[in-house]
């Protein structure tokens, strides 16, 4: 339990280092990759994203949806892993190959669909290397560059305000 207290501390202290590090850019490039992080505890459907890729026009070569859960959870489907506390180390550190992967990916766009206030996905989303960051939580400003306010059962509003965000920024491409 005490370590468990300094892992999070560290954490802490490395996600505050990496956001003020973080200078928040917004050009007005397409999205043709996009990412999505998402919290499992809090909704389990899948299948938004893709269609929300979709929308926004992203390739589907180059979408990649990962799913966090606070618990240890088995996911027999057919899509991505779902990922949990056991993958993050001490100082931010992933422990996981596939995610360090995924945080690696410089995309156009990432969206961190998450409303609860959780280290590690707030980890996540500070350490992946996508060029736009879009999210719904509010705690931490410095996360995202831009932060739709929705409730997360919402997410056909979500969606719209997003498209409608997206398109002001010329963000979609015009076809």
């Amino acid at each position: 339990m005490i370590l468990k207290g300094f892992k999070e501390k560290s954490n802490k202290k490395y996600l505050n280092k990496v956001l003020a590090e973080r200078q928040g850019t917004v050009d007005d490039s397409e999205i043709e990759s996009l990412g999505v992080i998402f919290n499992y505890d809090e909704t389990e459907n899948f299948e938004q994203f893709k269609k929300l890729a979709d929308l926004i026009k992203a390739l589907p070569n180059r979408v990649k949806i990962i799913a966090f859960s606070e618990r240890e959870i088995d996911l027999q489907s057919a899509w991505d892993v779902c990922y949990n506390v056991k993958d993050l180390g001490w100082k931010g550190s992933i422990n996981n190959s596939e995610l360090k992967a995924f945080l690696k990916t410089e995309f156009d766009a990432l969206i961190s669909y998450y409303s609860k206030d959780v280290l590690e996905l707030k980890l996540l989303t500070a350490l992946s290397k996508a060029k736009f960051k879009i999210g719904v939580l509010e705690e931490d400003e410095r996360l995202n560059d831009l932060i739709i306010k929705t409730k997360l059962n919402e997410f056909d509003v979500f969606k719209n305000e997003l498209f409608k965000y997206l398109t002001i920024l010329n963000k979609i491409k015009n076809e």
